[in-house]
């Protein structure tokens, strides 16, 4: 919604500064999108007065002028033809930029004589085209403002212009009027009074209007004309072009301007006919379909079954509340229009203009609802000024329909709003500000008045009040604690937990993502999902038809959409819910990363090396431990079927899986169109069993003050016999000596089968006993080399590699 500051004081008589209006609209909920202050560039500019011209030694069409500025006389060299003693004119001096040239000046010298400044002409300060000659001013004093001097003589021409933007629920702010009335409300001036003097026709119209059964209802509740004859039709006053440029409308003619200029003063779009077009009565109907119209856009639309339609005799005419035919179009050869004032349903009117594709500003504001009320009052109002901008007698008001009923009243209760909006507004206060909005009040119950389709209930009312009130005027105080003390916290377990996860994946280098819970049926399918019970009744796109049972096709999809872009490693994350079925229990909280490509860029080092499953490996564990899971897992190879069957595993604690990580598998990076390398992990953040005891405080770090003991152990194993299956055993042997097990070298191939016979490999294990009692004897070390010996040997076959 564009208008300007003169236009806006037409309705609301203040002495605010354009500053204040700003910021007062902004702070009201019409948030300022632009401003363009035309005067601004043109404040440095000064009036002079030339005292003597005269021919310039060297040159036939210039004059060396002494000019009287507000600095004393100055010697200035102009062209102009007009230069000449006597004039008043627009100084610009040394240091001053101008627009129309896009110079900035500075002292001269033009054919030998020195120039200190300029005088300028329209064109050079974007005033107009006109440049001719400079410009000469009939009145004025030596070092008044330029801009001061166009205020008082030509606004038109340094008028500000303001952009705000409209939400939805607000349509009577797209007329001034209901601009002007929210800031009077505020305080910022007095609502001028709209005076509507009906116009008396003095003779019956030719045309009808008729709405056909059954859509004054639904679809046109009321619509009214008259018809104007003996109209002159040309171009319309310097004020109204003025005005309608200056909000980026081009000036047509006197009955086109004169609707424009409603529908943005009053959010009253209207409509002309050349009534001399017009063969027979206006019917309002649904089109059938089919039917087609040349639009005043020269484009021809063909309705579709129930599209609102206005039509004559001989068809179509309009396509009713977004935009007129051309057929019966006003131009400089009318002398008789019909001119239309309606009220059309919203829904309507946006359900044609989307299926025709047409924004019009008839349309939006139509589809948002003007004021049914103001139907029969604009009417009145653009008759008056056509026969005042053109001439002509008006007939008497035809009309069908009536405006349809929307009284509602809701109950105002002062300590309500109090209490809401947290500031103390007196109950008079409240009733003055709703009555300055427009509603009417009987006791405590306030009925919205017709422009204010939004108010719908009692929070409504809450919500003018504080608005006006201004909700920046609230005061931030504590609030009062429930109990004494300490306060308990405020997130759960789970949540802390969720963030710990999730603060530890990003210092870990990962990338946050935040992907739909909605996926394909195809990719839901890759993941051990896609069944009905996850399937959307209304899904709001083909590719969003499940609720997905995995963090992993949001991450891989967004790493195919950064390869596509030319990013190839990439580190991304996700911590959100999953789902298994439709029901409550069914949703569990996930936490992925995923890691593609490489681990480093290149560099002359050799530090770039593709990921791989012990990257994903570790990281998982880092994030286990940040979440708290105990430091002891078992791993196994369970892992679904999305995982490459040989390089993943399966954390767990006895049956509860916590960890899944390891390679994607290759049939579902190309099903996802994502290029590998590509390892990831998963946490099941509710499965890592929470501390059975709970303290405000950590535990006490467990330091042993006892040296620790590591002895060496090499197993001949058979070759398939996996090292995790080794270590397990190795681990089991003491749960309390043992402190950890770790593998410090495999020897295996052809060597080692020659050495130690065929299908057999050599695993050797580091073992690490850490007392807490005492220091250790031989005799104990030995015992306990013994039981893993025992361990070993009994899961793997294993024997000590002599």
């Amino acid at each position: 919604m564009k208008f300007t500051l003169s236009w806006l004081k037409d309705h609301l008589e203040t002495q605010a500064t354009l500053d204040e209006i700003t910021y007062a609209l902004t702070d009201l909920g019409l948030e300022v999108e632009e401003v363009v202050d035309r005067a601004a560039r043109l404040r440095p500019f000064t009036l002079a007065k030339v005292l003597e011209a005269t021919q310039h030694p060297d040159a036939d069409k210039l004059r060396v002028c002494r000019v009287l500025t507000d600095e004393g006389e100055k010697q200035i060299v102009c062209g102009a033809p007009n230069a000449r003693a006597g004039i008043t004119v627009v100084l610009a001096k040394p240091g001053d930029y101008v627009p129309g040239i896009d110079v900035t000046l500075g002292v001269g010298r033009i054919r030998g004589v020195e120039s200190h400044g300029m005088m300028a002409s329209e064109r050079e300060l974007e005033l107009s085209d006109e440049h001719t000659g400079i410009i000469e001013l009939p009145s004025g004093e030596v070092g008044e403002r330029f801009v001061d001097w166009l205020a008082a003589h030509r606004p038109e021409t340094v008028d500000p212009m303001i952009h705000i933007k409209i939400t939805p629920n607000r349509p009577d702010a797209l007329g001034v009027r209901g601009i002007a009335r929210d800031l009077a409300a505020r305080g910022l001036g007095r609502l001028k009074p709209l005076d509507v003097q009906p116009v008396k026709g003095s003779f019956a119209s030719r045309i009808g209007v008729r709405i056909d059964a059954g859509l004054k209802e639904k679809g046109c509740p009321l619509f009214a004309g008259r018809l104007i004859r003996g109209v002159r039709n040309g171009p319309s006053p310097a004020w109204l072009q003025a005005r309608l440029k200056a909000i980026g409308l081009r000036p047509i003619s006197t009955l086109v301007d004169i609707t424009n200029f409603f529908t943005f003063d009053q959010n009253r779009p209207l409509h002309v006919f050349d009534a001399a077009r017009v063969r027979g009565d206006l019917r309002i109907h649904p089109a059938e379909g089919g039917e087609t119209i040349a639009a005043l856009d020269d484009k021809t639309y063909a309705f579709g079954p129930g599209m609102m339609v206005i039509s004559d005799d001989t068809g179509p005419e309009s396509i009713a509340g977004v935009m007129g035919g051309a057929a019966s179009g006003c131009g400089e050869a009318t002398t008789d229009v019909f001119l239309e004032s309606a009220y059309w349903d919203p829904i309507t009117i946006a359900t044609t203009g989307r299926a025709l594709r047409i924004n019009s500003d008839a349309r939006y504001r139509f589809e948002r609802g003007v004021d049914p009320a103001f139907t029969l009052p604009g009417l009145e109002l653009a008759t008056r000024m056509i026969l005042d901008l053109c001439g002509g007698e008006a007939s008497e008001v035809v009309m069908d329909g009536a405006v349809p009923v929307s009284d509602r009243a809701y109950r105002l209760d002062p300590k309500r709003v109090i209490s809401l909006v947290g500031m103390d507004i007196s109950e008079g206060a409240q009733r003055a500000t709703l009555e300055a909005l427009g509603f009417t009040l009987h006791g405590d119950m306030a009925s919205p008045p017709s422009w204010r389709p939004d108010i719908l209930g009692e929070a409504d009312l809450i919500e003018e009040v504080a608005r006006i009130a201004s909700l920046t005027k609230l005061e931030g105080k504590p609030m009062r604690r429930a109990k004494p003390g300490v306060p308990k916290p405020v997130l759960t377990a789970l949540q802390m937990r969720e963030k710990a996860a999730r603060r530890t994946l990003a210092a870990l280098g990962y990338n946050e993502c935040v992907t739909y819970s909605f996926i394909d049926a195809g990719s839901a399918a890759l993941f051990g999902g896609g069944a009905e019970a996850t399937r959307l009744e209304n899904p709001i796109s083909s590719e969003m038809t499940h609720m997905r049972p995995d963090l992993l096709p949001g991450l891989l999809q967004a790493a195919a959409r950064n390869q596509a872009r030319g990013f190839a490693d990439l580190a991304l994350f996700e911590v959100g819910p999953v789902f298994a079925g439709g029901e409550p229990g069914e949703q569990a909280l996930h936490a992925t990363g995923l890691l593609v490509g490489a681990t480093a860029p290149r560099d002359p080092y050799g530090s770039r090396r593709a990921v791989d499953v012990y990257d994903a490996k570790a990281d998982a564990e880092a994030v286990l431990a940040a979440v708290g899971a105990p430091q002891k897992v078992q791993i196994s190879r369970k892992a679904e079927g999305w995982w490459h069957p040989g390089r993943s595993g399966v954390m767990g604690l006895g049956p509860n899986v916590i960890a899944t990580f390891g390679e994607v598998h290759p049939k579902v990076l190309r099903a996802m169109d994502v290029k590998g390398p590509a390892v990831a992990f998963t946490l099941r953040v509710e499965a890592v069993p929470f501390p059975k005891a709970k303290t405000a405080t950590r535990a006490a770090l467990g330091l042993a003050d006892l040296q620790a003991v590591e002895r060496d152990f090499a197993f001949v194993v058979d070759r398939k016999v996996e090292a995790l299956t080794l270590v397990n055993a190795a681990q089991g042997a003491d749960k309390a000596l043992i402190e950890s097990v770790s593998v410090f070298d495999e020897f295996a191939g052809e060597k080692a089968e020659a050495q130690m016979g065929p299908g057999k490999k050599s695993l050797a294990i580091s073992v690490r006993l850490q007392p807490r009692d005492k220091t250790l004897t031989e005799a104990e070390i030995e015992a306990v080399s013994a039981k893993v010996f025992e361990k070993v040997a009994k899961a793997t076959g294993g024997v000590l590699r002599r």
